[in-house]
């Protein structure tokens, strides 16, 4: 095809692409948006013409240290819905208070053993909306099984497009959900606090991520394992508080870059026009 430029993004084919666009002297932009970069993206990381990142922490590392190291932060969608118009649509009134359980492109169970004994003593302070996935029957029977005057404070939903996602980070307070790149991004623009749970395999890439969000004081983070029911109780309660989620919204806003995808279009642009 004789591309003008090549973006890679990593895992495996990140290889074979970057060798080939070393070989033929293609222009070539590799991203990273994980702080610990992937094994695939740090072994082809110096054959790219250009790279980005995520995290400034990511830069200060070889390979990726150096001037042909750009950080971008990740491209996320533009988040414009109005909160106030977000929240009313789901009928929460400005003194309520919405966690948004979600995680990511799978179904967690380990959130679901969580919320199953912490539930109905979550319901009597918060609103919940749950993003399940196949999960949905088994979360239809665990609305099912609460007390009819919290049953309405808690709404599986088994997927949420494009725009119901932005409007659903918009009017939450608080977010649960795992450290992929993509969740801390989206969560830091909607200047969101959140409880991370990383994902404890892939390599463990998810934990250098939490840790990251966790010490800018934008999100508490949770090991896997230790997500018990009373653990979900005491993490969610150290937000009860409007000045605790406003301190913690404030730092994940310096996580935000919101320029990322320009950024890096104007990155790749850059390398096509210089061949």
């Amino acid at each position: 095809m004789r591309p003008d430029v090549i973006f890679s993004t990593g895992g495996y084919i990140a290889i074979p692409t970057l060798i080939a666009a070393w070989l033929t002297r293609t222009p070539s932009l590799l991203w990273e948006g994980n702080v610990q970069a992937g094994r695939s993206n740090t072994l082809v990381a110096r054959l790219a013409t250009h790279r980005a990142v995520a995290w400034p922490q990511t830069a200060e590392r070889a390979p990726w240290r150096g001037t042909s190291t750009t950080v971008t932060g990740t491209p996320v969608r533009a988040l414009s819905a109005d909160r106030g118009a977000a929240r009313a649509a789901r009928g929460l009134t400005e003194n309520d208070r919405l966690l948004l359980v979600f995680g990511g492109s799978q179904r967690v169970r380990r959130f679901e053993r969580a919320l199953d004994g912490a539930l109905e003593t979550l319901l009597a302070e918060w609103h919940v909306l749950h993003v399940v996935l196949e999960g949905l029957p088994d979360a239809e029977r665990r609305r099912a099984q609460l007390p009819e005057a919290v049953r309405h404070r808690y709404r599986p939903v088994e997927f949420l497009g494009r725009t119901e996602m932005e409007a659903a980070l918009v009017a939450a307070d608080l977010l649960l959900g795992r450290a992929g790149a993509s969740t801390i991004a989206e969560s830091a623009a909607a200047g969101l606090p959140a409880i991370i749970v990383p994902y404890p395999y892939a390599g463990g890439h998810q934990r250098a991520n939490a840790e990251a969000a966790a010490a800018s004081g934008a999100a508490t983070l949770v090991d896997d394992e230790d997500l018990s029911p009373e653990r979900l109780l005491e993490s969610v309660a150290a937000y009860d508080t409007p000045e605790r989620r406003s301190a913690a919204a404030r730092a994940a806003a310096t996580l935000a870059r919101p320029e990322a995808a320009d950024v890096t279009a104007r990155l790749l642009i850059d390398l096509a026009g210089a061949r």
